[in-house]
């Protein structure tokens, strides 16, 4: 073991439950372990999930999240000791293995409540009470503390009122669902939360919580609710039963669906550090026994879930100064690094470290830090596009509809979440395989292809492996992506398979192989306007190509567009977006997270912007637009076209008129055969392989 990572490996207690070491595989979206409808009790895969990582030195478990009610049917969970059984021999495995498990019990979302699309007009209409069909939602789900807070998610929908006598039934369930917890075998339990803006959240804070009874008003008031949680589930499950409180330190925000940025000066509307380190004790003199902690809210949600942007370590400082104000023990999370929270630990600053998309990415992770593997670890690159893919423009709706979205998934590995539905045993029947095309798509595939034992040979006509991902790779704040180019160098050289360099195939029919998988990627759009070759494309600035001068026009306000505008803004450069829709990152599968970060730090580093704009020339003096204001030009000494990609169509001879390749044993992966995402040609390439080994 790196001597580095000793104190991680210490044990420690909750109250008086043991636990062999300080990493806390966090609540994820997705690993819900009661299935409440269905009353199955049994999420498909879930035991598959866990089993993957029992093994792998995690000391504290906390699946999350259980409802105290069913969103669909109104069901309250604890009348349903069924439910639990299914879960209880995954429950024996993790203590066999050492481990300990919470299962953590929520109230629900209040205003951050994600609206399927079907329910909304109904909602804006009245109350969601006045709806009887059965599989609507309890009006619960639809409530808030206070009813003139919008939702977040769509701000012409107001929730219904949190009554008090809703607070005495709630507070009643959280006790008897922790005795559920209990008999089913938990360590302890854990409440979600006065975290992240959800409803108890919505409680403690001032500009959520506006009410004129004891549980509005004074400090005290409004943590009346969370206080008295506790209270209860101590009294029922008895005063030695752990309770853990998801607890955000700082709200971080501004307004209605407005975060702070690190390093920002601002008014905080919700819980200020001031106020955090009284509400900290009083939460521990109710008896609350650890604190898992983060900060932000729903207004700014990319404190609690850090994409990319975000500083590693992000909530580190603020975790470390409000441990001063308790006797318990604290957990931070937030793109937590195993050495700061190491150095972190064996100071007495924080007790333990909270992992959560790491683990998803790769099950093993604290096994290769604890055997020295480090370099072994698929990094977690904080994209959220698929363990947390909501998508919304901050305030003006979504389109995601939360009954048909997949969540606790990994962009990286698909295995995760899919361990019913995939295999990774031997192939029936090995292959010899040749890949065409050295980019994430084509390493992913010959990667895979080789685990289960077909003999690959893969050909990249550059010097260079990784593709295009070499250019998104190369801005200043994405090391972790860097940092996954190496990994996908390293396992593509342990797996065997022959890697052929500098070496362009232009006849397929010269390959000896029983499957060719063509994926050669996908080349930059320009635009067919005036001045266009004036212009330089993102991939050819982000790969130093071509240098800007100090005023640099980006064409095209999505996502690439607009990481280009910020890292110029590092740069100290003057970038401008020009988009042509109303919205920046505004495309389908991108987290609210990720967009609404980069939108504010755009907006704190004074980035400008013309939506609605379209570019009818570029001349020297910069880029000429046409907007509802009429014609004008954006000065600019550099312009970057930022305008999407097209497929390279070397091979495109070799597909039918839909599309599909015309021979047998040819196939497309990734960008050559559709432009998408890193999600895409990654899935497309593990299926690939999937149907190849055992059809």
């Amino acid at each position: 073991m790196d001597p580095r990572y000793e104190p991680l490996f210490t044990p420690w207690k909750v109250g008086n439950v043991e636990i062999k070491n300080r990493i806390v595989m966090l609540p994820m979206e997705g690993t819900n372990m009661i299935q409440w409808e269905a009353k199955t009790g049994f999420v498909k895969g879930i035991g598959e999930f866990y089993r993957d990582r029992k093994d792998q030195n995690i000391g504290l478990f906390i699946p999350g999240l259980i409802p105290l009610i069913s969103i669909i049917g109104s069901k309250w969970v604890y009348k349903h000791p069924e439910v639990f059984e299914p879960v209880k021999p995954v429950i024996k495995e993790i203590h066999e293995s050492g481990a300990k498990i919470f299962f953590q019990i929520s109230a629900g979302s209040g205003r951050s409540m994600l609206l399927p699309p079907l329910l909304r007009p109904f909602v804006k209409k009245g109350p969601l009470k006045t709806l009887s069909s059965p599989l609507i939602a309890s009006k619960w789900w639809w409530s808030a503390p206070d009813p003139d807070e919008p939702n977040v998610w769509d701000p012409e929908v107001k929730m219904d009122l949190f009554t008090g006598d809703m607070i005495k039934k709630f507070t009643h369930a959280f006790g008897e669902t922790a005795l559920r917890c209990k008999e089913a075998g938990t360590d302890g339990v854990e409440i979600h939360a006065v975290h992240e803006g959800y409803l108890l959240d919505q409680f403690t804070m001032p500009y959520t919580n506006h009410r004129q009874d004891e549980y509005g008003g004074s400090l005290e008031n409004r943590l009346r609710f969370a206080c008295e949680i506790v209270k209860e589930i101590k009294r029922v499950c008895g005063a030695d039963y752990p309770v853990s409180l998801r607890y955000s330190v700082r709200s971080m925000t501004r307004g209605f669906n407005q975060g702070a940025v690190p390093g920002e000066e601002f008014t905080e509307v919700g819980r200020s550090m001031e106020e955090s380190e009284r509400a900290i004790r009083i939460l521990e003199e109710a008896g609350y026994d650890m604190f898992n902690c983060d900060n932000g809210t729903y207004d700014a949600w990319f404190w609690a879930h850090p994409p990319v942007y975000a500083p590693l370590n992000i909530n580190l400082e603020y975790v470390e100064h409000i441990k001063r104000f308790t006797s318990k023990p604290v957990v931070c999370a937030g793109r937590m690094q195993p050495g700061a929270a190491a150095d972190s630990i064996a100071a007495g600053r924080i007790d333990a470290m909270g992992v959560g998309r790491q683990l998803l990415c790769d099950p093993e992770y604290v096994t290769k830090l604890r055997e020295g593997r480090e370099a072994d670890v698929r990094p977690c690159i904080a994209c959220h596009g698929a363990c947390l893919p909501f998508n919304g423009l901050n305030g003006k709706g979504t389109d995601i509809d939360p009954m048909h979205i997949e969540m606790g998934r990994c962009v990286l590995n698909p295995w995760t979440n899919n361990e019913t539905k995939y295999s990774n045993s031997p192939a029936k029947k090995p292959l010899k395989i040749a890949v065409i095309g050295g980019g994430i798509g084509g390493m992913e595939t010959a990667i895979q292809a080789s685990k289960r034992g077909h003999s690959v040979d893969l050909y990249e006509k550059s010097g260079r492996l990784g593709g295009v991902f070499n250019a998104a790779a190369a801005m200043s704040f994405k090391e972790k992506d860097r940092a996954l180019l190496e990994w996908y160098a390293r396992e593509l050289e342990k797996s065997g398979a022959r890697v052929h360099m500098n070496t362009e195939i232009t006849d397929i029919d010269s390959l000896t192989a029983d499957a060719v998988v063509i994926a050669t990627g996908a080349h930059a759009r320009t635009l067919g306007i005036p001045g266009a070759e004036r212009a330089m494309t993102a991939e050819e600035f982000l790969n130093g190509e071509k240098e800007v001068g100090d005023r640099v026009a980006i064409i095209g306000g999505g996502l690439t567009g607009c990481e280009i505008a910020y890292e110029l803004a590092l740069r100290g450069k003057q970038p401008t977006v020009i988009e042509m829709t109303e919205h920046l990152v505004g495309a389908r599968g991108i987290c609210m997270a990720n967009s609404s970060m980069l939108r504010e730090l755009l907006r704190f580093h004074k980035v400008s912007a013309y939506l609605g704009s379209v570019c009818e020339a570029i001349t020297d003096e910069g880029v000429v637009i046409r907007n509802k204001d009429g014609q004008r030009t954006v000065p600019a000494d550099s312009v970057i076209l930022s305008v999407g990609y097209s497929p390279d169509g070397r091979f495109a001879a070799f597909k039918d008129r839909k599309g599909r390749p015309n021979r047998e044993n040819l196939y497309f992966v990734g960008d050559c055969d559709r432009v998408g995402s890193l999600k895409t040609v990654i899935k497309q390439a593990y299926e690939l392989v999937q149907r190849l080994s055992y059809k």
